[in-house]
Parts: C-alpha cells; structure tokens; sequence
C-alpha cells in the first residue's frame, strides 16, 4: 500500500508578491496582465476570491467584479527560485518528488522513516516547514494513490490537510461529485451530467466499455478513478510534452500581413526556446493557434512539416481563409515532443533546422491517520 501525498501552495504567485510587500496583505490581489492589453489573471488571493475573481479570467472582467481589486505583474524568476525552495523542502523527506508545477507536487513516502512513517504527520511537517521558513500556506492531501491525494488536498483549502485512509475510500467516492475529479473541467462536467452521471459513484455502476465508447481512453480513466484506482507512479523526472509561445493583442489583428508578420515573431521565439531547452529532445509535430475576435478558437496542425517561415506563411493564409471577417486577437505555435529520444529525430533529418536568431493549520483526517 502506497502512502502518497499531494502538497498544492495557497494561492502561490499572490501569496508570494504578499510576503514580498507586506502591504499587499489588505487588499484583494491579483496577479496578471494589463486589462489594457487583454492580459488575463494568473491568480489571486482569497480575498479577491470573495468576488468571484479566479484565474484564467480576463482582467478587464475581474476588475468589473471586483474595482477596487490590485493587479501586479507576475515575476516568474521570483517564482521560479521560491519553487526551488519547496522543492528543496520536499527532498528532506523523500526522493520521489514529482513537480507538476511551480506550486504543485506529489511525494511517495511510503519508505520515508521520518514522524515515524505516518504520512499525514510528514505531511503536516512538510507544511510547517514552509510556513517556518518560506512564510508560505500550503494545502495537503494523503492517500494511497496520486488520485485520491489530489481529490484530499482540495477538500480542506486554504492551509489544511486531509488524509483517506484506505478503509475511507469507498465511502468517499460513493458520492464525490463529477467535477472533482482532477481533469474534469465545466464541459466535462456538463456532459457527464447530460448523462445522469452525477458522482463517482454513478460512475463506478456504469460499464467501463460505455464510458469508453462515449469518452475514449479519457472515458476508461474516469471509470478507474471512480473505483479508486490509480497505479500511476511518482515520476521524479518530468519531461515537457510540448513547447509553445503564443501573444494576446491589444488591438485585433485585421490583415494577413499582419498576422504573417506575428507568427514570424513567435516562430523565432519557438527555436530559441526549442535550442535552449529541448536540443536532445525529438520534436515529432507542431501547430499554429488562432483565436478570433469571437473568442473562437482554431489549431491548424503542421505535422512533420519543416519549422520554416514558408510553412508558417501556408498556415496563416488557411487560418485567414477561415477568419470570415473577424479579426485575430490570439495567435500561438506549439511544438509537440515525444518522450524518448530513440526515435527519428528530426533535428539531426533536418527536419526542424537549427535556428540561428540571437500559523494555526485546518487539519481533517478522515477516521484515521495513514501510517
């Protein structure tokens, strides 16, 4: 039996701008990008939430809902070195540290001798060290898999910990709704609901075959986790799947050219970006994104075409044929990566050529401690 927790910060990139500047603490805070320029909410703090405020939400609108709100720039460096502190944090008590993301985490302490091999007493010093050092909220959550502990981490935010027990799993799933399932996001969950699927538990009486005629390989994951089921490992690598550059106008892009010239500028972002962080790594597809003036958005894939700006050119001028009139307020290239390098490799066929541009904690364990 695996003992698995999921460390997720309290509201991270906020949190940290509100240690960093103290009188940031009183205010509903964003952090963003300019409403002027469309910018949209990295994320906010708690009391931002109170308004309905959440990321992803364009900043124009968050400032509608809440005027007197604060919005900050993000410093994705500051971030980026407070993350390696948590990590580093992590590490004391185990190994198998899986970074999700900047402020997210799984950990396997299932071997970890420390607060004698309870996780959820690791867990709590896990948190109380952060808070010691970093002046930092985190949420936990313990459970026998990666699922389970994700599904805990959010019952008790901000600041607190939750751990099922393996006894606890059944009974937590018999009416978890739909939506908590990591991954199924409002779409999802409309078209679960339009088939009276309400909970876990509705989920775990269909046939997995249904789910996955309806859903594909996604419908199958969402039948194994609604029965609890989830053997995926702590990766202590993480290797990215994709690299991608995409811009926001302040003024929708109204002409061709204009949309040519764009695409070029992120197309040489992207091979920077690519030699710098995926030189080894094989690049086995890549695309061009487009979002309408209508919030309409459309992805052109490019296969295995050469990362050139004459395929660049043929991808703009399908993607403007089907503009209709409307104007371009988002454009994006994103190259898919495989996992291992074993394969063709389209660097060295020159397929992709080299570019040469310059507290006091809420803590619920439910019935029991997980040891």
């Amino acid at each position: 039996m695996r003992r698995i927790i999921h460390i997720d910060m309290d509201c991270f990139f906020a949190a940290v701008e509100m240690r960093e500047q103290p009188h940031l603490k009183s205010v509903a805070l964003a952090v963003g990008g300019d409403a002027g320029r469309r910018g949209v909410i990295c994320t906010c703090n708690y009391l931002a939430r109170r308004f309905g405020v959440r990321s992803a939400m364009a900043t124009a609108h968050a400032l509608k809902l809440c005027p007197q709100l604060v919005v900050v720039p993000p410093r994705h460096s500051l971030y980026a070195a407070v993350s390696a502190q948590i990590r580093a944090i992590f590490e004391r008590f185990t190994p198998l540290v899986e970074m999700v993301s900047l402020d997210e985490a799984y950990l396997d302490v299932t071997d970890s001798p420390f607060c004698h091999g309870s996780a959820t007493w690791i867990a709590q010093a896990i948190r109380q060290t952060i808070c010691d050092e970093l002046q930092l909220t985190a949420s936990a959550g313990v459970a026998p898999n990666k699922f389970l502990a994700k599904v805990a981490s959010e019952r008790h935010k901000p600041d607190g910990l939750c751990t099922i027990p393996p006894d606890q799993v059944g009974l937590i799933l018999a009416d978890l709704p739909v939506r908590a399932i990591p991954g199924v996001g409002p779409v999802m969950e409309q078209q679960l609901l339009a088939l009276g699927l309400r909970t876990t538990g509705d989920l775990r009486c269909q046939p997995r075959q249904v789910l996955a005629e309806r859903f594909g390989r996604w419908g199958e994951q969402l039948h194994r986790f609604a029965s609890g089921d989830d053997e995926r490992p702590v990766q202590v690598v993480r290797e990215a799947k994709s690299l991608g550059v995409e811009t926001t106008f302040a003024k929708d892009l109204m002409t061709t050219s204009d949309m040519k010239e764009q695409t070029l500028l992120l197309l040489r972002q992207l091979q920077r970006r690519l030699q710098k962080y995926a030189s080894e790594r094989v690049v086995r597809g890549w695309g061009l994104k487009v979002k309408f003036s209508d919030r309409v958005l459309m992805t052109i894939s490019a296969g295995h075409q050469p990362l050139s700006a004459a395929v660049v050119e043929r991808l703009v001028g399908q993607a403007w044929s089907r503009a209709g009139g409307r104007g371009v307020r988002l454009l994006g290239l994103q190259a898919a990566l495989a996992e291992e390098s074993g394969q063709l490799c389209l660097w060295r066929e020159g397929v992709i050529p080299h570019c040469d541009v310059s507290q006091t904690a809420s803590v619920t364990v439910i019935n029991a401690a997980q040891r």
